[in-house]
C-alpha cells in the first residue's frame, strides 16, 4: 500500500485506532468483571480506556486543520457547520432513544420521549466540533489558545464557585450536575444501570474543557502543516505531549484528573498524550514507512462515524432481542460461549475484540465498495 504525500494518512490511522479501541471499551462481555484497562476510572483516576473519547475529540480537531475547502462567504460556513452539528447531534440523540421500545410485564412499551436521554457521546462531539470550528476558523492560533486557557480555568472556577460547598468534585455537588438539572431535568440525564442517580457525563458545562481538545487537535495539525512531516516536528510533538502531560499531573494534585467531570487536568494531560502518540504515528508511518497493521486502521478511519454507530446499534440489538424468557442473545452467547470457554474477564474481553471484528468486516465491505458516509 502506498502512502500518499498529499494526505495526512497518520489523521486515518490514528481516527481508525480511536475508534477501533472505542468499540472494544463500549462492548465487554457480560457474566464477568470487566478486564481493568477496559473500564473507565470509577471517579477520579485515568485508565486507558479514559483516552479513547477525548482521542476522538482531537481527531476532530485535526481533520479541521487539514480541510482545505474555502467557504465563498460566512453564510456558507455557518451553514455548512450548523447543519453537520445537528445532523450529528440528532444521530447521537436518536441512537440513545433505539430501538424506541421496552419490555415491561412481557409487553412491549414505548420509550417515552419525556424520558430520553439528551446528551451522549454524539452530542458531545457535535456540540464540540461546533464551538472548535467557530474558533479556529475566526481567531487566530495565538486567541484560540488564550480561549482554551480561559475555558480550561473558567471550568475550574465553576465547579468551586458554583458546586456545593465542601463537594465541588463529587457526582451530585459538582456545578455540572446543578446546571444539567436544571436544564435538562432528571428525566433526560443518563442514569446508570436505570438507577435513581441522575448524572450526565457527557453534560453541558463539562463540554466547555472538551472543546480544548478540539482545540489542541486543531492546532497539533496546523503546526504539521506548517513545519512538515519531518523529525524536526515530531520531536516538537513529543516535547509539547511531554510539557503538558508534566502541567497535567502538576495541576491534578488540586484539581483531580477524572473523565467523567472532564476535569481540566484531564483536558490537559489527554491533549499531552495525543500529541505523543500523534509524533510516534508521524514518525513509524510518514517518515519510516512502516506498513504493518496500517491497513486496518484505515478502514476504520475512512467511514469512523457510520462504524461507530453500527456498533452502537448492533450492541443495543442483540441486547434487545431474547433467544428464551429474559435472556437476551447477548446474554446467551457470553453464558453459552465465552465464558465457559474463557472464564472471567478474559472471555468478556474476547467478546469485545470478536465484536469489533464484525464491525471491521462490515467497514472492509464498505471500503471496498467506495461507500464513505460523510455529513
Amino acid at each position: 500500500m502506498a502512502l500518499s504525500n498529499d494526505r495526512f494518512i497518520t489523521l486515518d490511522i490514528f481516527r481508525g485506532m480511536t475508534i477501533c479501541f472505542m468499540i472494544i471499551v463500549n462492548s465487554p462481555g457480560s457474566g464477568a468483571v470487566h478486564w481493568a484497562p477496559l473500564d473507565h476510572a470509577e471517579w477520579f483516576g485515568f485508565t486507558p480506556t479514559d483516552l479513547v473519547f477525548p482521542s476522538f475529540l482531537f481527531a476532530v480537531g485535526n481533520a479541521l486543520s487539514f480541510s482545505k475547502k474555502k467557504f465563498e462567504s460566512d453564510a456558507t460556513f455557518l451553514g455548512k457547520i450548523f447543519k453537520r452539528t445537528v445532523i450529528i447531534f440528532l444521530l447521537g440523540y436518536l441512537m440513545y432513544w433505539f430501538p424506541f421500545m421496552h419490555r415491561q410485564e412481557g409487553a412491549w412499551v414505548f420509550n417515552a420521549f419525556a424520558a430520553t436521554r439528551v446528551m451522549g457521546v454524539l452530542q458531545r462531539i457535535a456540540l464540540c466540533y461546533f464551538f472548535g470550528a467557530l474558533i479556529v476558523h475566526y481567531c487566530s492560533k495565538r486567541t484560540a489558545v488564550a480561549i482554551s486557557v480561559v475555558l480550561l480555568l473558567g471550568y475550574w472556577t465553576s465547579l468551586i464557585m458554583l458546586g456545593t460547598a465542601g463537594e465541588e468534585y463529587t457526582m451530585l455537588g459538582n456545578a455540572g450536575t446543578h446546571f444539567d438539572l436544571l436544564i435538562l431535568g432528571d428525566l433526560h440525564m443518563y442514569h446508570n444501570a436505570g438507577g435513581p442517580v441522575a448524572f450526565e457525563p457527557e453534560g453541558l458545562l463539562s463540554t466547555l474543557p472538551s472543546i480544548v481538545n478540539v482545540i489542541g487537535g486543531f492546532l497539533a495539525g496546523s503546526y504539521i502543516q506548517r513545519k512538515g512531516r519531518n523529525y524536526e516536528s515530531t520531536a516538537m510533538l513529543l516535547i509539547y505531549g511531554a510539557l503538558l502531560i508534566f502541567a497535567a499531573l502538576f495541576w491534578g494534585q488540586f484539581f483531580p484528573i477524572g473523565k467523567k467531570l472532564w476535569t481540566s487536568s484531564f483536558a490537559l494531560l489527554t491533549i499531552g498524550l495525543d500529541l505523543v502518540i500523534l509524533g510516534v504515528l508521524v514518525y513509524l508511518f510518514e517518515l519510516r514507512k512502516f506498513r504493518w497493521s496500517t491497513e486496518f486502521f484505515l478502514i476504520f478511519g475512512r467511514n469512523s462515524l457510520a462504524i461507530y454507530l453500527l456498533s452502537e446499534l448492533l450492541i443495543i440489538s442483540i441486547q434487545t432481542i431474547w433467544v428464551s424468557p429474559g435472556l437476551s442473545f447477548y446474554a446467551w452467547v457470553n453464558q453459552v460461549f465465552f465464558q465457559p470457554v474463557f472464564p472471567g474477564a478474559l472471555g468478556s474481553h474476547l467478546f469485545a475484540v470478536t465484536f469489533m471484528m464484525i464491525c471491521w468486516i462490515v467497514a472492509y465491505v464498505m471500503d471496498k465498495k467506495k461507500i464513505y458516509v460523510k455529513i
